[in-house]
């Protein structure tokens, strides 16, 4: 099969590798289609923050796939070409319960068109559906092979367990996914369906174990836990009235990856990861305080964490 090269694009910071779909949410109004995806949501996130990322995904050739690229454009993410090659734009359908969490019904198709990279990003992303559906999960891998050891790769699996194979076979997929990532990211949902029975720190040290430098598992209100092998934190999460949690978890998984990039290299010790997860938490809080997907701008973020910095300052004194 022709290989469609990617063309050079230096100022890119983080390369996204994910699904692309239009989330249907039913309300007392009637349906209403947003742009979704967790691939979309961390690209679209990191633009937000000012990060300059670049997206590869699969699209049909349609209304919803041009919803999809002018919501991006919002955001001043590019899209890789090639992307509109599926019979028709996915779509997930939200069910939310009375606290506003949410479960999906997918209409979805992962095929990537065939790229060979051309340039270095600082980051590179993938997780969900992308990391564990064919054909398109076996070009995820590929990429993930050939940037392995170069450039950072962070990872979120966000387990979708009605779309997924058999359980040992898709943790098997996770695993080895976890084995080319320098940061894995899952929720507490997330890590009880992989690893049933687990405590959350048994599984942040079983992703150290099997190759992440830096494993991160979510836990909604009670906060998040971080470690490394130098070091375990918990980072609580920031009190806020909850409007519904969709993207949620992409919101700080794309605070994450900027907190990545800026912090540069070094250890993930106690410090960095609790700056880390902070932020991220932030973002999340932000996102859940209002309806749909809908992450935080840079400047928003730095205004939060500017507070609850002031916060901590007042209570120290």
């Amino acid at each position: 099969m022709h290989t469609r090269p990617v063309p050079s694009c230096p100022e890119t910071d983080v390369v996204v590798v994910g699904e692309a779909l239009i989330d249907i949410i039913d309300t007392a109004a009637g349906a209403v289609e947003f742009p979704g995806g967790s691939g979309l949501n961390v690209a679209f996130g990191l633009g937000r923050l000012d990060v300059s990322t670049t997206f590869l995904t699969a699209l049909g050739k349609d209304a919803r796939s041009e919803r999809i690229q002018e919501h991006l454009g919002t955001a001043g993410v590019r899209l890789l070409p090639g992307a509109e090659r599926l019979p028709r734009t996915s779509t997930a359908t939200a069910v939310l319960d009375s606290n506003g969490s949410a479960d999906y019904e997918f209409d979805f198709h992962w095929d990537l068109p065939h790229v060979s990279p051309t340039f270095l990003p600082k980051v590179l992303h993938t997780g969900s559906l992308a990391a564990f559906i064919e054909p398109g999960a076996t070009q995820v891998r590929a990429l993930l092979e050939l940037f392995s050891g170069r450039c950072l790769i962070t990872y979120d699996p966000n387990i979708r367990p009605t779309l997924l194979p058999h359980h040992a076979e898709a943790l098997r997929t996770f695993e080895d996914t976890t084995a080319l990532a320098t940061v894995v990211k899952l929720s507490s949902e997330d890590a009880l369906w992989l690893y049933p029975r687990w405590s959350l720190a048994a599984v942040g040290r079983r992703l150290l174990d099997v190759g992440a430098e830096a494993a991160i598992i979510t836990d909604g209100g009670s906060g998040s836990f971080l470690c490394s092998k130098s070091a375990e934190v918990h980072v609580p999460a920031r009190v806020v009235a909850v409007k519904d949690t969709v993207g949620a978890g992409d919101s700080y998984m794309s605070a994450l990856v900027a907190g990545l990039i800026e912090e540069g290299d070094g250890d993930f010790d106690a410090a960095k990861l609790t700056r880390l997860g902070t932020a991220a938490s932030l973002a999340a809080a932000i996102t859940v305080g209002r309806h749909g997907a809908n992450p935080p701008t840079r400047a928003e973020l730095t205004e939060s964490l500017e507070l609850a910095h002031a916060s901590r300052k007042d209570s120290n004194v």
